[in-house]
């Protein structure tokens, strides 16, 4: 216990150099808010802590097979499952960290995760947009179910600080390239099959996007992930257990059967008849009150009704259009979302099992979102222009407008 304490506020003096060198390449930068969120970060590190000492956990077993079942650091390798084992290893087995000091590296990682994020987001906007009241980015990065699913010793907060390491090197990929690699490493080694649909989103991203990316660092990222497409294929086909040669059949033989076996935990519910737009809204905004599985369920709630009420503004006019001139990030960010909620939507029938999942891909949604009422925002203000330099022309008399067509 003294050791993650301490392996706590290690890390937070450790962050403070970090996050004053990212202000001094982003004047907009907030430290103090930073800051904040890491101490907010380790309240849920505190909270899920407590949670799983009064019930099974998956970090339980992680750090037990760690320190059990593996001979070697090697041995411990492969993706999915294993890697988190593999990760584990050296600090369990050769420095002796305790379970409580586990927990304090990965929920370390999360919480870089966040900052990722918080850049990415912030950096592509323009405009400060509030949602009652409120500064809505930052709202965004206090979301309580996402602190609480990304905190403890498993693929959750591994998975999220990759993902977020990956759009802040897409954000400004000239400069940030070691970014964007390590964080592809790191979703296919936790969830090979969320890295292949990065691995489409960024390729669909980078040559419909707006603006003028370089046709080398095009070619660079078509290349690179077509080849680990190629290289990777069988095995994340094999981790997703989908037969490569009949990807439909396999993949509807797959998602039935698994939603049928998470179906009948405690708190399943069976989507497996559900239509496909029905998956989805369960995926991204159940549960919603009176399905609510706990107290749990009822801070989630409320989660997923912000996430209807800005889902909501998508549906104004001129959201097709934003969309097809949006940048490479927006469409990397909207590919990702929907191939992955689209897969996990079909094999999830577990409501803690989908409220833990979709932690990971809801900031590529709520960066849409943001960059549309940046879009939105900033249509107003050149319409303003436009009608307050309309009125300071002043209009020509008839005459002198006949005289100026005439005039040779």
């Amino acid at each position: 216990m003294i050791g993650g304490i301490l392996l706590v506020i290690l890390f937070f003096v450790v962050s403070i150099p970090m996050l004053q060198a990212m202000k001094r390449r982003m004047p907009w930068f907030q430290v103090g808010l930073m800051k904040n969120l890491y101490w907010f970060h380790t309240l849920f590190t505190i909270i899920y802590y407590v949670f799983q000492l009064f019930s099974a956990s998956d970090s339980q077993e992680y750090f037990h097979r760690t320190q059990t079942q593996y001979y070697t650091w090697f041995s411990a390798y492969g993706t999915g499952t294993p890697f988190i084992d593999f990760v584990a290893y050296p600090f369990v087995n050769y420095l002796g960290f305790s379970f409580e000091m586990m927990y304090a590296i990965f929920a370390w990682m999360g919480y870089w995760g966040f900052v990722y994020f918080y850049v990415y987001i912030k950096e592509n906007t323009k405009f400060r947009h509030k949602f009652m009241g409120i500064d809505l980015i930052t709202l965004l990065i206090f979301l309580p179910n996402m602190h609480f699913w990304t905190v403890s010793l498993g693929k959750g907060s591994i998975i999220f600080f990759g993902l977020g390491m990956v759009m802040y090197g897409l954000s400004r990929l000239k400069t940030r390239k070691l970014h964007l690699i390590m964080g592809l490493l790191i979703i296919y080694h936790v969830r090979p099959h969320v890295f292949l649909f990065m691995a489409v989103g960024i390729v669909v991203g980078m040559f419909t996007g707006r603006q003028k990316v370089p046709l080398y660092q095009k070619l660079l990222v078509f290349v690179g992930s077509l080849a680990a497409l190629v290289l990777l294929y069988d095995k994340i086909m094999a981790f997703a257990q989908i037969d490569g040669d009949n990807v439909m059949e396999s993949f509807n033989q797959f998602s039935s059967v698994r939603a049928y076996e998470l179906s009948k935990a405690g708190s399943g519910i069976d989507i497996s008849n559900y239509p496909l737009v029905l998956k989805l809204f369960t995926f991204w905004f159940r549960p919603l009150f009176v399905d609510s599985p706990g107290a749990m369920g009822l801070v989630v709630s409320f989660e997923n009704l912000l996430y209807l009420a800005l889902t909501a503004k998508l549906f104004q006019k001129g959201f097709i259009k934003f969309l097809r001139k949006g940048s490479a990030l927006l469409k990397t960010s909207a590919v990702s979302f929907l191939a992955s909620s689209i897969a996990l939507s079909s094999t999830m029938s577990n409501m803690g099992i989908i409220i833990r999942q979709k932690s990971m891909i809801m900031y590529f949604l709520l960066f849409v979102i943001v960059m549309f009422l940046d879009y939105k925002k900033e249509l107003k203000i050149m319409k303003r222009r436009r009608a307050l330099q309309n009125r300071e022309t002043p209009a020509l008399p008839a005459k002198q407008v006949r005289l100026a067509v005439t005039r040779p």
